[in-house]
């Protein structure tokens, strides 16, 4: 039998794509925070990251369900045993690189429903009973990627610009409920995501990259002061300020130059 916490003082979080990286750093300053907990990945080392949240001392639950898939979602759901979630961190992402006409298309469908169809469907369910309820805090995981054209990560920037433009959209369609919904857009980050895109063999691969931590961090600020936005780091805010004027063609060329396979051999 479940554990009964409707009663429980704490604020209940679910956090998605928390089996590493910015997902598992997410649910780590949700615990600091004091909220309990229900995390999920595709990923069966989401059980570990499970044992290790608890030992923070927060009431942790996990599920290893496909995300891509709107019954992994329901199944995700049901794990919260009808319980009202407070905080909903939609992070759940995946990534492909090389060339759109040389991908499987599978590799690519994965992609687009797990960051957009998985993601959204599952905002749509908590964030209907958040509007019910009168509160309720959403932090959508989207990405500067999102604003320029990803040449060789052209499906996957694609599926960071309609979250990006959907997470604002439905701050204002909630303005006045007391939903509120933060964007975070990171940029390039310290993660398993290059090596699970097949990407390691390029600049962006291989270069420096952000502290999922820190990242996490800011993310968990700007949603507890119910922001819209935050872009993580200053070197991402400029990028993302310059490709506001900058021509789409001219981005899609240096999108090339540091996501092309085989540039990573020319860093010194």
């Amino acid at each position: 039998m479940p554990t009964d916490h409707s009663s429980s003082p704490r604020p209940f979080a679910l956090v998605t794509g928390a089996s590493s990286g910015i997902g598992l750093e997410l649910a780590r300053e949700c615990a600091r925070h004091g909220h309990e907990l229900l995390i999920a990945a595709d990923d069966p080392r989401i059980q570990d990251a499970a044992r290790a949240l608890a030992q923070t001392g927060t009431e942790v639950s996990a599920v290893q369900a496909d995300l891509s898939d709107l019954a992994g979602v329901d199944r995700l759901l049901s794990a919260a045993h009808g319980r009202p979630i407070d905080v909903l961190m939609a992070n759940a992402g995946r990534g492909l690189g090389r060339a759109f006409l040389d991908q499987d298309f599978e590799q690519v469908r994965r992609v687009v429903d797990t960051n957009i169809t998985g993601t959204i469907y599952l905002i749509q369910k908590v964030g209907r009973m958040m509007k019910l309820r009168g509160e309720g805090r959403i932090l959508i995981t989207g990405s500067i990627a999102g604003f320029m054209p990803g040449t060789y990560q052209a499906v996957y920037n694609g599926t960071k610009a309609f979250l990006d433009s959907f997470s604002f959209a439905l701050r204002a369609e909630l303005k006045g409920s007391g939903v509120t919904v933060t964007c975070l857009m990171p940029g390039a980050t310290e993660t398993e995501f290059f090596e699970r895109a097949d990407m390691m063999d390029t600049k962006i691969g291989t270069e420096h990259k952000d502290d999922p931590a820190r990242v996490a961090k800011l993310g968990f600020k700007a949603l507890m002061d119910g922001d819209g936005e935050v872009i993580t780091g200053w070197q991402n805010k400029l990028r993302a300020a310059i490709s506001g004027v900058t021509p789409a063609g001219v981005l899609a060329e240096r999108h090339r130059q540091e996501a092309a396979p085989g540039t990573a051999e020319k860093q010194n």
